[in-house]
């Protein structure tokens, strides 16, 4: 089970530190998922900065549970914009079913984070 639980610690890291790098090498990716009301720039640099620093953490002897819960509270803030996607007439996610997928992908990450978080607790 150590085994499994490191693995799926190392693809939550590196999945956070591509998705992280991803926010600054395509930032206008990120914009028709951010609600109008929002600095897009802004909100899309600061989410992968700390995407990134998140990722990171979880590499880092000492700071894989603090990272871990990093994640899962990210996770959860990320949930209501997903909502929010998957109202609108036209998702940014193309279609409905796909925006509901992808709703259903944000609870995963909520409980693979929250999974994490207390693995590195034992």
């Amino acid at each position: 089970m150590e085994h499994v639980s490191l693995g799926l610690k190392v693809l939550m890291a590196i999945m956070m530190i591509f998705a992280g790098f991803y926010h600054f090498y395509k930032p206008n990716f990120y914009n028709p998922i951010i609600p109008d009301f929002l600095p897009k720039k802004l909100v899309t640099y600061v989410s992968g900065l700390v995407e990134l620093i998140l990722g990171i953490g979880l590499f880092i002897k000492g700071y894989e549970s603090i990272s871990a819960y990093g994640i899962f509270i990210l996770m959860l803030v990320f949930l209501p914009i997903h909502i929010w996607d998957a109202t609108r007439e036209k998702p940014a996610m193309k279609t409905k079913k796909i925006a509901y997928i992808r709703i259903l992908i944000q609870f995963l990450l909520i409980a693979w984070a929250w999974y994490l978080y207390q693995n590195e607790l034992t």
